[in-house]
């Protein structure tokens, strides 16, 4: 379940994370985006990293509010919108549940509605549906996660700036994907996913 705590923690993991892969990021976007994901997600995250340090938080909605404003009003992309629109929506679900799979769903369902797009379409959504049906069954992995940004390869891009390579999309993995894999793996080292 998310506490403050934990979910401060993932949060901090998934900036470490971001942090380190960041060129890597960027060179997954290079071939079918702007090139610019993996330093749009650090700008973010560095900022929303100053604002919990910052900035009171007495509940698991404060700490997704924050981020999904920090978020929104310095990632550039197509991300910020993205990932800030989940963490709103998670935001609003922690007001009356601490439960993960509540919290996550809203996320998603967040990200579909503000991309008008679904899992199959070589976007981030890739990576958290599948990771979501995990969680269901109690069966997160990192192998599962991993996996599932493996699969983005073999998907045509339709949506978002990916979809202007149409096939040439096919080969690379998506970098959106790729990103939510760290934020996944970083609920699961801070506890919020209980093994």
């Amino acid at each position: 379940m998310f506490t403050v705590d934990n979910s401060k923690k993932a949060l901090q993991l998934f900036k470490e994370k971001i942090d380190q892969n960041k060129d890597y990021l960027s060179e997954l976007d290079t071939p079918i985006g702007d090139g610019d994901h993996g330093n749009n997600m650090a700008r973010g995250m560095e900022a929303v990293s100053e604002s919990l340090q910052n900035k009171e938080t007495a509940s698991v909605q404060d700490v997704f509010k924050l981020t999904a404003m920090a978020l929104i009003s310095k990632v550039g992309g197509a991300s910020g919108p993205l990932y800030g629109t989940a963490m709103m929506e998670m935001a609003k679900a922690a007001a009356t549940t601490s439960d993960v799979l509540p919290i996550l769903e809203a996320g998603l369902a967040g990200i579909e509605k503000r991309g008008n797009s679904q899992p199959g379409e070589k976007t981030m959504l890739d990576e958290w549906a599948p990771a979501l049906a995990a969680i269901k069954e109690n069966k997160l992995t990192e192998a599962t996660l991993e996996s599932a940004v493996e699969a983005t390869k073999d998907i045509v891009a339709t949506k978002g700036r990916a979809s202007y390579v149409g096939e040439r999309s096919i080969g690379h993995i998506d970098p959106g994907a790729m990103s939510s894999m760290y934020f996944f793996q970083s609920l699961m080292e801070a506890g919020v996913i209980d093994e």
